[in-house]
């Protein structure tokens, strides 16, 4: 008898026939495949997670709406979990309602006469969300006659049309489903940040969200002005160029280069092609302009720069749309037919427009010019004074992944198309013990532990040469791959995990300076959180809860009954391995690290960590809590 090959796979016949075929219908298939539409499911605490993707897809509509020239206003309202979205465009179809929520690939958006330049092109949007949604309701308004039509995780269950007195446009309220997100929670300060970008890129459009109107008169001027922090070197310089709008300063004090890139209206957070040509473009017009050859990074750093650009059918890299792949400015299938060879790039189009305007700008505004220059300069001078102190930290990137008392790194970092893995986190703790838990408990697929030595050093008011010059945070620096721009970052989620008593609040405070002062860009863009681990424990013999707040104590007291073993966990090492399995898991709690609008990064900073002012005092005095009760 011939040996069997050992490298075949073998299958048990009867373990595959026709019964094992199965045909999922169209909410069935989003629901067990969730991330092929809205990528990560997570609970409200990142930017990026699903229930702010299902609130996005739906505005989307409406801006398609009002880019048409339907409608100028929008009204977006949160009452707890549910969510309702209100335009007044021209409203579905009647005959179709039904069919542009639940059918997939159904939608006007095949037709480019019809929304020549819009976001979604698949016609999958509205189905997301009315799949992942526990109730999901759409009611569209076109001359005096309303349909109505309600669902449930996909399915209908009414749908009605009757005739009414109200404004043609679409009305669609949903709630996200627990089932599919948890006990998730929507963030204000997210939903705000949403539709201020809205209103930045679409001129005369007012959105209603609760009781706040927000609207801009400026495009991306006033977006820059909204988001600086530090003081502009010059007027920030706003060009408006047909299907290309981007404004532009350098601000004093900020290291690294700031960017907000839009196409067709949606938010580019991971960047794409256009953010990259504007870069490179920026650069080499720069030089050009005065004939030197300056370091790019010279150029770049303390840039703050927004750029929004139009595409007819836009390549996105994911459903989700954080990241432009589009090479050409027309990728319609007709344009593709008739003039592939002759199609012009996002990258031309962009260098064009920048070495024109940019170029003109400077020759005409002499005091921009010299303005810009001296920041260059003085980017130069320090750049040169911390080269040295730079080929050490490149020498620390080479071993810092070997060097296993600071950093046990996670096994992957990238996916196939060497694109940042949505889920990949790094916790920076301090103390062997609290470390040796974390790293127990870890996915080490996708979690890293960096692990700190005593307290860091406060590096508020120092320079970036003396911080470089820091063994923690230049090791720290080195394991992130933090530089000028987020491109290499190494992880999506940067977790500051220190223990709840006022040393771990301490190394909290000093981390976040950190962070704030040499890396504000990785703040802005939602890459920083502080973990939430339990205060208390409450367990009998049949019951074990774990509890965040005083609050969850009482109730897990009241629940239980009778008088049941309470813990008060004091540090992060005395938690086990096994417990904290359950916290860095499916269900981690996250606190994003968030700077209101109104709340500038270099006034925060002064007052947390300058001078033991008055002010200071008073504030420590209001919120010093000294009611807990722990017996």
């Amino acid at each position: 008898m011939a040996e069997e090959n050992p490298g075949t796979l073998n299958f048990n016949v009867a373990d595959y026939d026709e019964n094992t075929i199965r045909t999922l219908r169209w909410n069935e298939h989003i629901r067990l495949r969730p991330g092929m539409y809205i990528g990560k499911l997570g609970d409200g605490a990142s930017q990026d997670d699903g229930i702010y993707v299902l609130l996005k897809e739906v505005i989307d509509n409406s801006i398609d709406e009002f880019v048409m020239g339907n409608g100028k206003s929008i009204e977006v309202t949160l009452k707890e979990n549910t969510v309702t979205v209100r335009d007044y465009g021209r409203g579905i179809p009647l005959g179709k309602v039904v069919e542009c929520v639940s059918e997939m690939n159904t939608g006007a958006k095949y037709d480019s006469k019809t929304f020549k330049k819009s976001v979604g092109l698949n016609g999958v949007g509205t189905k997301a969300v009315n799949a992942l949604s526990s109730s999901f309701t759409v009611e569209s308004v076109r001359e005096g006659k309303k349909k109505y039509a309600e669902f449930a995780k996909g399915v209908l269950i009414k749908e009605e049309l009757v005739a009414c007195n109200d404004r043609n446009g679409t009305k669609i309220t949903f709630v996200p489903d627990p089932e599919m997100f948890g006990n998730y929670h929507f963030i204000e300060e997210y939903i705000e940040s949403m539709l201020w970008n809205y209103a930045y890129l679409n001129h005369g459009l007012s959105i209603h969200y609760n009781k706040t109107r927000i609207k801009s008169e400026n495009g991306l001027k006033d977006l820059l002005e909204n988001n600086m922090d530090g003081n502009p070197l010059y007027p920030i310089v706003h060009i408006v160029d047909e299907d290309l709008e981007y404004a532009f300063t350098h601000v004093d004090k900020q290291y690294g280069e700031e960017y907000y890139s839009f196409v067709n209206g949606q938010h580019t957070t991971q960047g794409g092609t256009h953010q990259g040509a504007f870069r490179e473009s920026f650069a080499k017009t720069v030089k050009e302009f005065y004939k030197k050859d300056y370091d790019t990074g010279d150029i770049r750093t303390g840039l703050i720069a927004a750029v929004s650009i139009k595409i007819i059918e836009p390549v996105f890299e994911s459903q989700t749309k954080t990241k432009l792949g589009s090479v050409y400015m027309d990728n319609s299938e007709e344009t593709k037919r008739t003039g592939n060879d002759n199609r012009e790039t996002v990258r031309n189009y962009i260098a064009a427009s920048i070495k024109k305007n940019i170029d003109n700008y400077l020759h005409i505004n002499a005091d921009v010019a010299e303005a810009m220059q001296r920041k260059i300069i003085d980017n130069e001078k320090e750049r040169k004074s911390v080269e040295d102190i730079k080929k050490i930290r490149r020498e620390s990137a080479k071993k810092v992944n070997l060097h296993n008392r600071k950093l046990r790194d996670c096994r992957v970092h990238y996916d196939s198309n060497h694109e940042l893995k949505l889920q990949t986190t790094l916790f920076i703790t301090e103390g062997d013990s609290a470390t040796g838990s974390i790293t127990k408990s870890r996915d080490a697929n996708t979690q890293a532990v960096f692990s700190l030595r005593g307290k860091p050093l406060n590096s508020y008011g120092l320079s970036q040469k003396i911080v470089y010059e820091n063994e923690e945070f230049n090791l720290l620096q080195a394991a992130l791959n933090a530089d000028a721009n987020l491109e290499n970052l190494r992880y999506n989620n940067i977790v500051i995990a220190t223990d709840a008593d006022v040393d771990g609040m301490h190394i909290r405070m000093l981390l976040l300076t950190f962070f704030l002062q040499f890396f504000p860009e990785i703040v802005k863009a939602g890459h920083l959180y502080i973990l939430q681990t339990p205060l208390f424990r409450v367990r009998n013999k049949k019951e074990t809860h774990y509890c965040y707040t005083e609050e969850e104590r009482v109730d897990a007291i009241k629940k239980i009954g009778g008088k049941p073993e309470i813990t008060r966990f004091k540090g992060l090492g005395e938690i086990s391995p096994d417990e904290f399995k359950v916290f860095i898991g499916a269900n981690m709690r996250l606190d994003p690290v968030l700077m209101k609008k109104d709340q500038g990064i270099r006034e925060t900073l002064e007052f947390y960590m300058g001078k033991n002012t008055p002010e200071r005092q008073g504030f420590i005095m209001e919120n010093l809590r000294t009611d807990i009760d722990v017996d």
